[in-house]
C-alpha cells in the first residue's frame, strides 16, 4: 500500500527541528524500520492532505551537506542521488533553523539544484527573538525562488500552513522547483556530467557531477556500472576535493549577500542565557561534576520511584495465579497458564515502570539541549581511550539499549574510533540489565536511606560506574591493538536550550516502551511457554523414576500430602529437559556459584538479558504452592539439596557481576556484525566479554562464599 503513496522527505542539519515537525506532521501514525540495505532507522508517518490523498513521510537523518562525513549523513545523500531507491522523495521539506541561516542555505541550495520540489519551514523563530534577530521571509522567498513559511515546531505554529502547501508541492507542474541554478559547472564538468547522464539515470547536469563525485563509496549501483562510473571519472581526471571547494565556495558567494539584506541583527554585550548556562554547564570542573550528579539522580530515581507500581504489577499477577488455580482445573492448560505464561508476562511487566523512567530522563536531557554538551566536554577525555566525542551519546545510549546505540555510532567518521565504540558500548548496563540487577540487588545490600539517597539506587550506579570504568580500560586497550591512519574530528553544533517538547518526550517514550514490551516482550513470552514445556516435560523413564524416588523419601520422611507433592515435582523438575540441560553445564558454571537452575536461565537470557528473571520465576514456580508470591520472595524460599539458601549474598554479587560483563544477548551480537560486516567482531567482542564475566565472577564468589 505504502510503495504506491508518494513520498515526502523531511531533510535539514541536525538540530534543526526535524523530529518536531515530523511528530506534528504524523502523530502517532509512524513506523519504524530500517533504510534499504542498511541497518540505519527508517522513521516514516502518514497524513492525509486537504485534497484527501494520503502521503508518506519520511524522515531522513540530518546532514550538514551532500558531502557527507558518517554513515548517517551518507544515508540520507544515497536517498537522493538513487533515483531507484524505494524512499526516492517526490519533494522535501527542508528544516531550516533562522538562528544559523546562513550555514543552513549550502544544504538547502544542493537539494534545490538536484532538480526537488522545495517547501522550506524556518523554525527557531522565538529563539530568534529572544537573540534579536529579524528574518524577513517574504524577501528571502523572493530573492531564493523558494517558498519559505515560518513555524513553531514545538507549539505547531504554522504547521497547517505547511500541510496546506503540500497538494501544490506534489503537483505535476513543480512550483517548488527553481529554474536557474546556484552553481553554475565549469565545462570539464559539464563534459563529465554529460558522460554520466549517458551512463545513468540522473535529473539533471548537477545531478550527475554529484554521482561522478560519490563514485567510489556508492554502494547502490550493479558492480559493472559502478566500475564504468569509476572510469569516467579517473579518465577525466576529476578532484572530487577541488570540485567540492568551488562549490562551496560559489554557493556562500551567491547566498551569502542575500542573508545580510534580509537577516538583521541587534547586538548588545550582554550574554544570553545559553552562554550563561553554558558557562557553567561545560566548564572544566563543575562539568563533569554536574554530568554525574544527573546520572546520579537518573539512577536514584529508576529505583525510588518505580518501587510502588513495580510491586503493585508484580503482586497483581501473583494473585491473578492464585486466583486461576484455584478455579481452573488441575490440568496441563492450567499449569500452562499459571506456571508458564502469566510468571512469563509478569517478567516483561514488572519492570515496564522503570524502563520507562529511564528513557524518559534520557529523552528530556536529548531534548534541552544538554546531550550535545556531554559530547563536547568529554571529547579530550574519549580520544585519550580511543573513543571520540560523540562516543558519548553511543555510552550513555547503552544505558537505554546497546543496539541503537551502537546503531548512533554512524556519526562517527574515523573507523577506529567507530569500532572500538562499537566493541565497548555493551560493558555499559543497559535497561535489559535493570531486571536482573532489580531482583538481585535487594540480595545484595538492604534497602534504607542514606540522606536523601536510596542504598539500592547508590549501589545501582556503582554497577554503572564499574560498567563504565570497564568501557574505558577496554577502549585503551583497543586503541593500542588497532591500527588507523584516519584524522579524528568532531564537527558539532550547539542548540540553544529550551525547554522539552512534550509531544516529541511522548512519542519518544511511547516508541521505546513499545519497542520493549512487544519487542524484547515477545521473546521473553517465548522462551517462557518454552521453558514451561522443558522443566515440565522429560523422558519418560526418567520422569517416571523422578516419582518413584520422590515417593519413596516422601514414605521415610512421613511426609503429608502437600509435601509429598512438591517433592515429586522438584525430582521432575530435575528429571526433565530442563534438568538435563542445567546438569550438562553446571560442572562448568558451580565454581561462580551457580546451579543448574541458573545456567538454564544463563543459556535463555542469551536471547535477551531481561528473559533471565521470567526464566527464574517460572522455573522457580514449577511445583511449588508459589503462585502468591512475588519473584523475590521465590527465590528467597529456594533451598538446595543441603537444605541451605540457593542465592546467598555472594551469589547473587557473583551473578550481577557475571551479567554486568558477559555478552549476554544474541541482538547486540547481530547488530555488530550488521555493523562491521563481519563475523570476526562480534565473535571478539562475545569473547573478552564472556571471559571478563566468568573471571571476575570466579574470584568475586571465592572470596564471598
Amino acid at each position: 500500500m505504502s510503495e504506491a503513496l508518494q513520498k515526502i522527505a523531511l531533510l535539514g542539519n541536525p538540530n534543526a527541528g526535524k523530529s518536531s515537525l515530523f511528530n506534528q506532521l504524523t502523530g502517532l501514525r509512524q513506523k519504524v524500520g530500517n533504510f534499504p540495505g542498511v541497518t540505519v532507522e527508517r522513521k516514516s508517518g502518514f497524513i492525509k492532505l486537504d485534497d484527501k490523498r494520503e502521503v508518506e513521510i519520511i524522515d531522513l537523518p540530518g546532514t550538514y551537506s551532500l558531502y557527507p562525513t558518517s554513515l548517517d549523513e551518507r544515508i540520507a545523500v544515497n536517498a537522493l542521488i538513487d533515483v531507484n531507491n524505494k524512499d526516492y522523495p517526490d519533494a522535501i521539506i527542508y528544516i531550516l533553523d533562522v538562528t544559523h541561516l546562513e550555514r543552513h542555505l549550502l544544504l538547502l541550495t544542493q537539494i534545490v539544484d538536484l532538480g526537488f520540489p522545495v517547501l522550506v519551514a524556518l523554525n527557531m523563530n522565538d529563539i530568534a527573538a529572544q537573540q534579536n534577530i529579524q528574518c524577513d521571509e517574504k524577501k528571502l522567498s523572493e530573492a531564493l525562488g523558494i517558498e519559505f513559511i515560518k513555524i513553531n515546531g514545538r507549539t505547531g505554529e504554522g504547521i497547517d500552513i505547511i500541510k496546506s502547501k503540500l497538494p501544490q508541492l506534489l503537483s505535476d507542474n513543480k512550483t517548488g522547483v527553481r529554474t536557474s541554478s546556484f552553481y553554475e559547472l565549469a565545462v570539464d564538468e559539464k563534459n563529465i556530467a554529460a558522460k554520466v547522464g549517458a551512463l545513468l539515470p540522473v535529473k539533471n547536469e548537477y545531478h550527475a557531477l554529484l554521482l561522478a563525485h560519490h563514485s567510489k563509496k556508492i554502494n547502490f549501483l550493479k558492480e559493472d556500472k559502478k566500475q564504468q562510473l569509476l572510469g569516467i571519472v579517473q579518465q577525466n581526471n576529476f578532484n572530487p576535493i577541488n570540485n567540492q571547494l568551488d562549490e562551496i565556495m560559489q554557493r556562500y558567494n551567491k547566498f551569502t549577500p542575500i542573508v545580510n539584506t534580509v537577516l538583521s541583527r541587534s547586538f548588545n554585550n550582554a550574554r544570553t542565557l545559553t552562554d550563561k548556562i553554558d558557562f557553567v554547564i561545560t566548564h572544566k570542573f563543575f562539568g563533569p561534576l554536574i554530568f554525574f550528579a544527573l546520572m546520579l539522580f537518573i539512577f536514584q530515581a529508576i529505583f525510588a520511584w518505580s518501587v510502588i507500581p513495580m510491586d503493585w504489577i508484580d503482586q497483581q499477577f501473583a494473585n491473578l495465579a492464585t486466583y486461576l488455580q484455584t478455579v481452573l482445573p488441575n490440568t496441563i492448560l492450567s499449569r500452562l497458564l499459571t506456571e508458564g505464561l502469566i510468571p512469563g508476562i509478569s517478567g516483561v511487566m514488572v519492570f515496564v515502570p522503570q524502563i520507562t523512567i529511564l528513557f524518559l530522563l534520557i529523552t528530556l536531557l536529548e531534548e534541552v539541549g544538554y546531550m550535545a554538551r556531554a559530547v563536547y566536554m568529554f571529547d579530550n577525555i574519549m580520544q585519550k581511550f580511543g573513543l571520540n566525542g560523540r562516543s558519548i551519546v553511543a555510552l550513555i545510549s547503552g544505558g537505554a539499549c546497546a543496539i541503537p546505540a551502537i546503531m548512533s555510532t554512524r556519526t562517527i567518521s574515523n573507523w577506529k574510533e567507530r569500532l572500538i565504540t562499537i566493541m565497548v558500548t555493551p560493558l555499559i548496563s543497559c535497561s535489559a540489565r535493570i531486571p536482573v540487577f532489580a531482583v538481585l540487588i535487594g540480595f545484595i545490600i538492604p534497602s534504607f536511606k542514606i540522606g536523601p539517597f536510596n542504598s539500592q539506587g547508590l549501589v545501582f550506579m556503582v554497577l554503572y560506574l564499574i560498567g563504565i570504568t570497564a568501557a574505558l580500560i577496554a577502549s585503551y586497550v583497543f586503541k593500542k591493538i588497532l591500527k588507523s591512519e584516519e584524522f579524528s574530528f568532531l564537527m558539532l553544533e550547539l542548540p540553544e536550550y529550551r525547554k522539552p517538547h512534550w509531544k516529541n518526550v511522548f512519542y519518544t517514550l511511547y516508541e521505546k516502551v513499545s519497542s520493549f514490551m512487544f519487542g524484547a516482550g515477545k521473546i521473553i513470552l517465548m522462551v517462557s511457554l518454552v521453558l514451561w514445556f522443558l522443566a515440565s516435560f522429560g523422558p519418560k523413564k526418567a520422569m517416571q523414576e523422578a516419582v518413584n524416588v520422590a515417593t519413596i523419601e516422601s514414605s521415610l520422611l512421613h511426609a503429608d500430602k502437600q509435601t509429598t507433592e512438591l517433592l515429586i515435582a522438584s525430582k521432575k523438575l530435575e528429571a526433565s529437559y530442563a534438568g538435563y540441560a542445567g546438569r550438562l553445564i553446571e560442572p562448568v558454571i558451580k565454581p561462580l556459584g551457580f546451579d543448574w537452575k541458573i545456567g538454564i536461565a544463563l543459556i535463555t537470557s542469551f536471547a535477551a538479558r531481561e528473559v533471565f528473571v521470567g526464566t527464574i520465576s517460572t522455573l522457580y514456580s514449577i511445583g511449588k504452592n508459589a503462585d502468591n508470591m512475588t519473584i523475590k520472595q521465590k527465590l528467597q524460599q529456594e533451598k538446595n539439596a543441603e537444605g541451605k539458601s540457593v542465592f546467598t549474598m555472594a551469589v547473587a554479587l557473583s551473578l550481577v557481576l557475571f551479567y554486568l560483563f558477559a555478552m549476554q544477548c544474541m541482538s547486540t551480537l547481530a547488530t555488530v556484525y550488521r555493523e562491521t560486516k563481519s563475523w570476526k567482531w562480534p565473535m571478539i567482542q562475545f569473547a573478552y566479554m564472556t571471559g571478563t564475566a566468568y573471571i571476575v565472577s570466579f574470584v568475586v564468589y571465592q572470596i564471598f562464599k
